[in-house]
C-alpha cells in the first residue's frame, strides 16, 4: 500500500513539474503568436493531471508484476475524470467564451458535463458501470424500420458533440490567430476566420455523421429539402448572410466607421455573418441586417478619410463690417480642441436675408464618433464672443409695414405713438 501511495505521488508531483517546466518554455518564446502556442498556453490547466495520469499508467505496468495495484486502480479513473472534466471546460471555453468571459448556459453545461463525469466515475468503483452499459444496450428504440439501442443513441451524440466542440475549439484558435495579422486588412480577416470556421463545422458534422454509421447519401434528400425552404422562406435571412460576405470583401465599411443606412446612424462595432451592430451617439446599438447595406444607399463618414464638415449659421446686422469679421470668425473656430487644424474654419457670406447678413462657419473635425453636436455647441460659444467683445448685434425679425391711403382711416385712430385707452365697461357691452 505505501508503495502504490509513493508512486501515485511520486507521478503528481513529476506530472506538475514537468508541466511547470512546458509552460515557462512557452512562457519564454512570447513573440511567438501560432496556434499551436496559443492552445497550449489555454491547455496548461489541463497539462498536468495528463501527465500524471500518463506516469501512472507507466507505473501500474511496472508495479504490476511484483505489487498489488488496487490503488493504482481507482487511481487511474480518478485522474482520467479529472482529465475529462477540465478538458471539457477548455474546449467549451475556448469555443463559446468571449473577451475571457463564459455566458450562463456555459456555466450551465460545464456543471452538467462535469456532473456526468463523476457520475460515471462512482458508477466505475461500485461495479455498476458494466451493469449500466448492458441495460443501455438491452434498451431498444424502434427507428422506422430499424430497431437502435438506447447505447448507440448515447454513443452517436457524445461522437457528434465531441467532434462539433473541437471544430469549434479549432475554429476560436484559428480566428484568434487571423485576426492578429496587421498586415491583413480587418474585412478579409474576418472573411477567412468565418469561412474557415464554416469548413471546419462541415468536416465535423460530415465526420461525426461517418462515425455513427449514417450513409452520407441520405444527405441528398436533406440537400433538396434545405434549397426548396431557403427558395420559399428563407431568402432574406440567406440574403443577409451573403451580404454579409460581401460587405467584408468589397470593404465598404469597416468596424470603427460612423455610417448612415436607412434612418440609422452610428459608429460600426461589430460585422457579424447576418447582422450589423451600429451604436448610436446616444448610446442606443441597433441591429441592422447586412442586406440594408447592399440593397440601399449608404453614407460612410470615414471611409476614405476620417475628416467630416460641419457648419454652423449667423445672422448679423447690416451695419456690421463683414470683411472685419469674417477672419474673427475663423480664428474663433480655429481655437476649439476637436476643429482640425491641418483644414483650417472658412467663414462666407452666404446671402442677403431680410433681416440682415448670414454668414456661414465651416469647419472640419477628425473624430465624428465622439458626436457633432458638442464640437458645433464649442464653436458656436467661440462665436458668440467674437460677437460680443466687438459689439456686433443679431438682429430681430423686422417688418416695416406701410398704410396706403392713409386718409380713409376712421377719425378715432391716434396717431403713430400714441396709447389707445381701453374702453370702459358699458362702451364695451
Amino acid at each position: 500500500m505505501l508503495w502504490q501511495i509513493a508512486a501515485i505521488a511520486g507521478c503528481l508531483a513529476v506530472g506538475w513539474l514537468l508541466a511547470r517546466l512546458i509552460r515557462a518554455a512557452f512562457a519564454r518564446r512570447a513573440q511567438d503568436e501560432g496556434i499551436l502556442r496559443i492552445g497550449l498556453e489555454s491547455f496548461s490547466r489541463v497539462l498536468a493531471p495528463t501527465i500524471s495520469l500518463c506516469l501512472v499508467l507507466v507505473a501500474r505496468s511496472v508495479l504490476a508484476p511484483i505489487l498489488h495495484i488496487n490503488l493504482l486502480r481507482v487511481a487511474i479513473p480518478l485522474l482520467a475524470s479529472f482529465v475529462l472534466v477540465r478538458l471539457s471546460f477548455y474546449v467549451l471555453r475556448r469555443a463559446f467564451a468571449r473577451g475571457g468571459q463564459a455566458s450562463a448556459s456555459v456555466v450551465a453545461i460545464e456543471k452538467l458535463v462535469a456532473a456526468c463525469v463523476w457520475i460515471g466515475f462512482a458508477l466505475y468503483i461500485t461495479g455498476l458501470w458494466p451493469d449500466l452499459i448492458d441495460l443501455l444496450e438491452k434498451t431498444v428504440l424502434p427507428l422506422g424500420r430499424y430497431k437502435v439501442s438506447l447505447l448507440t443513441i448515447l454513443q452517436a451524440v457524445a461522437s457528434v458533440m465531441g467532434t462539433l466542440m473541437v471544430a469549434l475549439w479549432a475554429g476560436a484558435a484559428l480566428e484568434q490567430r487571423l485576426m492578429r495579422l496587421d498586415s491583413v486588412h480587418s474585412s478579409i480577416r474576418a472573411v477567412m476566420a468565418r469561412m474557415a470556421r464554416a469548413v471546419l463545422i462541415l468536416i465535423a458534422v460530415l465526420l461525426s455523421l461517418s462515425l455513427v454509421g449514417i450513409d452520407l447519401t441520405v444527405l441528398s434528400v436533406f440537400g433538396g429539402a434545405l434549397g426548396v425552404g431557403l427558395g420559399l422562406g428563407l431568402q432574406k435571412i440567406v440574403g443577409s448572410y451573403v451580404s454579409g460576405f460581401v460587405i467584408l470583401l468589397e470593404r465598404s465599411m469597416a468596424i470603427g466607421d460612423m455610417v448612415t443606412v436607412d434612418k440609422y446612424y452610428g459608429q460600426v462595432t461589430r460585422i457579424n455573418t447576418r447582422y450589423t451592430i451600429l451604436r448610436g451617439l446616444d448610446g442606443v446599438e441597433s441591429v441592422i441586417p447586412n442586406e440594408l447595406f447592399v440593397s440601399g444607399p449608404m453614407q460612410n463618414f470615414s471611409l476614405s478619410d476620417r475628416l467630416l464638415r460641419l457648419s454652423t449659421k449667423v445672422t448679423v446686422s447690416y451695419e456690421t463690417d463683414i470683411e472685419a469679421l469674417l477672419p474673427l470668425l475663423e480664428e474663433a473656430a480655429a481655437t476649439v480642441a476637436r476643429v482640425s487644424k491641418d483644414s483650417p474654419p472658412s467663414a462666407v457670406l452666404r446671402f442677403f436675408a431680410a433681416d440682415g447678413l448670414e454668414v456661414e462657419v465651416g469647419f472640419m473635425i477628425v473624430d465624428p464618433e465622439n458626436g457633432t453636436f458638442g464640437v458645433t455647441s464649442e464653436v458656436n460659444l467661440a462665436i458668440w464672443r467674437v460677437l460680443q467683445s466687438n459689439h456686433i448685434r443679431i438682429p430681430y425679425n423686422q417688418r416695416e409695414i406701410r398704410i396706403l391711403n392713409a386718409s380713409s382711416l376712421p377719425a378715432d385712430i391716434p396717431p403713430a405713438g400714441e396709447e389707445v385707452a381701453p374702453p370702459s365697461v358699458g362702451e364695451a357691452r
